[in-house]
């Protein structure tokens, strides 16, 4: 998958994500793709661990594996803050 590609899936992914946690309004354009991205490669990395296929590319089931790693992520940097 190419930059530009990882952008889009990180801005929508993180932003998806963001709206599942309540996060939406906290969060910038630039926060969202990070997020997104980071939880891309968090998320390919969990379900490699349990045997599933991780991003695969541009499509739907990697947009879902990238959400559900940002939506961890944001759970794990919520709980670091609230410490």
């Amino acid at each position: 998958m190419g930059i530009l590609a990882w952008i889009i899936l990180g801005a929508l992914s993180g932003w998806i994500a963001s709206m599942i946690t309540g996060k939406d309004s906290e969060m910038g354009a630039m926060a969202n793709i990070i997020v997104g991205i980071i939880g891309a490669f968090l998320g390919g990395f969990l379900f490699g661990l349990i045997g599933g296929k991780g991003i695969t590319g541009f499509n739907i089931w990697s947009l879902l594996v990238s959400v559900i790693g940002a939506v961890i992520l944001l759970a794990i940097i919520n709980a670091i803050k609230k410490k």
